[in-house]
């Protein structure tokens, strides 16, 4: 019997458990998570945050028994090392755990910038259930909070903040909100749309220092002072794999695989956002942190493990973003390509910005902010990789012609389909 050995209990994780269960009914699972709650998805915490849902609302499965049903071992306890040689894995509970296989689906940590004070009662990131209570015990109507980072993830904690009705200031390193999902043009009309309903956007700005007291005196590096009853570290995220140092574990930025989702060593794999991937759009690997690329993976490295050799067919790299209202979106190589093209169209009292980066004759990316109606299409495009045509040439003088674009090149190349899909959804 295989003892297959999960690492990690999120959405990757579950969903490779689940996997290797439906096709190998025989085979022993261990599913070991660090923290006490049940499996659940970080994607639900804002939602909690805006009391649209309990802390049961954010369990990925809500049946009670459902892991005992399946039959599924699940060990609270954190991988502190694993040896390749050996076949096992030492945890934080001083118990070693043996495997056959070996899935690492550890997701991401926040990261901790090195700022004087980030210790301070009061301060916190937003990643865990006990960071949610946290910020809920202090996020009430009228407190003054301040968020370090407008990241995609920090634009969605802010939506839920506002929600709670505090006073909210956010503080950006980089020159424009969401600086690794958008250009400049659609990242400053974010910012000016968030200071338009009362967020105070501090960009091109950094937290010095955070004195602690009550109000915390959060030093900013444009020498302002600002207090603040919460301050919420979202200066982004990063894989979770300090635990495979040494191990012989092929890491880059993340755990690289192939497309089996398997890692240099045989026997081993790695889904979600600690595993890097190949992208076929960009050509490269990639980490590509959003929870519909965890399922992917863990799905194909879950049938994998169960000995049904199965490819994944690629990374997905979207974003769609709203934030306080205004729609954004970023697909593929947003920025561009040596030798590539682009074509831009902003009409901002309007709040509308669309942006397309060409390679040859096929969209490589794309930004836009207020675009809804055009969502699929720019995703379908980009993935698709199809071949523009004449429509490349349509598209350089008015890029609004996205949808009779993509109609009309999606029936020429087999893809009408995925057309018909998109505009359904």
């Amino acid at each position: 019997m295989t003892h297959h050995v999960i690492l990690g209990a999120g959405p990757a994780g579950v969903i490779a458990a689940e996997t290797i269960r439906k096709h190998a009914p025989r085979d022993a699972i261990t599913l070991v998570g660090n923290e006490a709650e049940p499996p659940y998805s970080r994607m639900a915490i804002p939602y909690l945050l805006m009391g649209n849902i309990n802390e049961a609302g954010t369990y990925l499965r809500k049946t009670p028994s459902h892991f005992a049903d399946l039959e599924l071992n699940v060990l609270k306890a954190q991988a502190e090392r694993v040896d390749v040689a050996s076949k096992t894995i030492v945890l934080s509970n001083h118990q070693s755990l043996s495997f056959d296989k070996l899935l690492i689906a550890t997701g991401s940590q926040p990261a901790r910038p090195p700022i004087p004070g980030i210790d301070s009662e009061g301060v916190h990131p937003c990643w865990t259930l006990q960071d949610a209570r946290n910020i809920m015990a202090r996020a009430k109507p009228g407190a003054r909070v301040l968020q370090m980072g407008a990241g995609f993830i920090g634009c969605i904690i802010m939506e839920a903040l506002a929600a709670r009705g505090v006073r909210l200031s956010v503080v950006e390193m980089g020159d424009r909100m969401v600086p690794r999902m958008m250009g400049p043009t659609a990242g400053g009309m974010i910012r000016d749309w968030c200071q338009s309903k009362g967020v105070t956007v501090f960009t091109g700005t950094r937290v010095d220092a955070i004195e602690p007291g009550s109000p915390l005196q959060v030093r900013l590096s444009d020498g302002q002072t600002v207090e603040a009853d919460l301050v919420i570290s979202a200066t982004g995220v990063g894989p979770a794999i300090g635990f495979l140092e040494g191990s012989g574990i092929s890491c880059l930025q993340g755990v690289l695989t192939d497309e089996h989702l398997q890692t240099s060593v045989p026997g081993i794999y790695a889904a979600g956002d600690c595993a890097e991937a190949f992208d076929k759009v960009s050509g490269t690997t990639i980490v590509s942190a959003i929870q519909p690329n965890a399922a992917d993976q863990a799905r194909v490295a879950g049938l994998n493990m169960a000995g049904l050799r199965t490819s994944l067919k690629g990374v997905t790299q979207i974003n769609v973003l709203d934030t306080l209202g205004m729609v954004s979106t970023s697909f593929g190589n947003w920025e561009g390509a040596a030798g590539g093209e682009h074509a831009e169209l902003t009409d901002k009292p309007a709040g509308r910005h669309l942006s397309l980066q060409f390679k040859d004759d096929v969209l490589i990316g794309c930004n836009s902010v207020g675009w809804t109606e055009h969502v699929g299409v720019m995703r379908g495009l980009v993935e698709g990789q199809l071949k523009l045509g004449r429509w490349k040439g349509e598209l350089m003088k008015d890029p609004s012609q996205l949808m009779k674009a993509y109609l009309s090149v999606a029936q020429a190349q087999g893809a009408w389909n995925g057309a018909a899909d998109n505009r359904r959804r």
